[in-house]
């Protein structure tokens, strides 16, 4: 499986992402209501189209399997569909991103410690908490450096 930098974002594409990141979201953040995690759905194809730097894996099937979004040095996005989970596409994305575009730091919600522990794994290392994300909802934000 490849990585590959999405420049044209058709709809299909679009649809296929929040596939991944709806299946990663209801594996991962516990923590989220079924009203946030719908509300928060909303907001992603913006973002997905937005994001000036945006990598997908595929799998067998040429099926989008796993994404990530960076803008500068700043990872902004990785998510991975829950049935792809654990077979090492999320390292190999991350690490793509440090080595090519120097990814340098990231923000993982507090309640996933599943992510903060991939993150720290990885060589992050938390420097900053908040008490709430950066939409103002009460779920703490750690903020993570590249040691």
């Amino acid at each position: 499986m490849g990585i590959i930098e999405v420049k044209e974002r058709s709809a299909l594409l679009i649809e296929q992402l929040l596939w991944v990141w709806e299946s990663s979201v209801r594996a991962t953040h516990l923590f989220l209501s079924e009203n946030e995690i719908e509300g928060i759905k909303k907001c992603v194809p913006q973002a997905l189209k937005e994001i000036p730097h945006l990598f997908i894996v595929e799998n067998e099937n040429q099926i989008s399997v796993g994404f990530m979004g960076i803008i500068e040095q700043h990872l902004e996005m990785l998510f991975i569909c829950d049935e792809e989970r654990g077979k090492g596409l999320g390292k190999e994305l991350l690490r793509y991103g440090i080595e090519k575009y120097s990814v340098n730091d990231l923000a993982v919600n507090e309640q996933n410690p599943l992510a903060k522990g991939f993150y720290q794994h990885m060589g992050f290392g938390v420097y900053k908490r908040t008490e709430c994300d950066e939409q103002g909802n009460p779920y703490p934000l750690l903020y993570m450096k590249f040691d």
